[in-house]
């Protein structure tokens, strides 16, 4: 299954990439992204690769291997960005991207329980190394715990009934798959609200794959060290998929205007267009926002 990048085109726009420049993707995944920005820094601008999936890095390698000689590519979390900046001495840095969505990769191919519509085991880690899974949370956290993880994380309006209704399961017998785990929420949800666009796991599901991998904590850790790294002029987009990520985004963006470091690029996020969205579904909620550090 190939990944569809998002929002390459506005990507582009914002970055702005040119010959010979250096670019940083944090988020690399297959390199949908970086193929474009690598074509438009030729001859000799290199492209630093994060991602903390190893088999990510390996499907990036492969994708972008006409370019090897022009990449660097580095199995850490984007929340070690400076460290990785220093250690692989990848100076001056021209512009930033980090795409905050999860790839096709980890939905079809990973087995790891991304997707509410395949059983598999309730994994969702991005690093096979991390110790705590899905399961882990669903089977030992306490009622209250994945209670304030569904409303914190996923927003979601019925995280009470849905921890109740996951607490009185386990003591039947443990969750160990998606599917069973899909089952439960749906009988916490009312049948009207069944008439909702989005399927009732899609949020309990954020969640937890939100919590495994630390999400927020690893947002919040990159926003102060991409600025510090880029040089003047540089610029830094994130794409971003739920309301959390945006307005974490959106504040710091805002707080660094403030204080004359940066200047917004976007007083809007960006979104996708109708084209993309029917040729990508995954893009309609998609938000970009893009700044350049003075």
């Amino acid at each position: 299954m190939l990944h569809i990048p998002v929002l390459v085109k506005e990507v582009l726009e914002l970055l702005d990439p040119k010959e010979n420049e250096n670019f940083i993707d944090t988020t690399i995944g297959e390199g949908g992204h970086a193929i474009e920005i690598l074509e438009r820094t030729k001859p000799f601008g290199k492209l630093l690769g994060i991602d903390l999936d190893k088999n990510q890095i390996n499907n990036s390698r492969h994708n972008l291997s006409e370019s090897k000689e022009r990449i660097v590519l580095v199995n850490d979390s984007y929340a070690n960005l400076k460290e990785i900046v220093d250690r692989t001495r990848f100076r001056p840095i021209s512009g930033i991207l980090l795409d905050l969505g999860f790839s096709s990769y980890h939905v079809a191919e990973s087995s790891r329980g991304f997707s509410f519509l395949r059983n598999e085991p309730l994994d969702m880690r991005y690093d096979e190394a991390n110790e705590l899974t899905a399961g882990k949370i669903i089977n030992e956290y306490s009622g209250q715990e994945i209670e304030r993880i569904l409303r914190e994380f996923g927003e979601e309006k019925f995280s009470k009934k849905i921890a109740k209704k996951i607490v009185d399961q386990r003591k039947v017998k443990k969750i160990k798959s998606t599917l069973e785990l899909v089952k439960i929420i749906e009988r916490a949800f009312t049948a009207s609200f069944n008439k909702n666009k989005i399927h009732p796991a899609t949020r309990t599901f954020q969640a937890l794959r939100i919590a495994v991998n630390g999400e927020l904590s690893n947002l919040k850790e990159f926003l102060p060290q991409a600025i510090e790294v880029l040089s003047k002029d540089g610029g830094l987009a994130i794409i971003s998929f739920h309301s959390l990520e945006d307005r974490m985004v959106k504040n710091f963006f805002k707080d660094m205007e403030k204080a004359n470091q940066v200047e917004i690029l976007t007083k809007k996020p960006v979104t996708a267009s109708n084209e993309e969205v029917l040729i990508n579904p995954r893009a309609r909620s998609a938000k970009l926002r893009a700044i350049v550090k003075l």
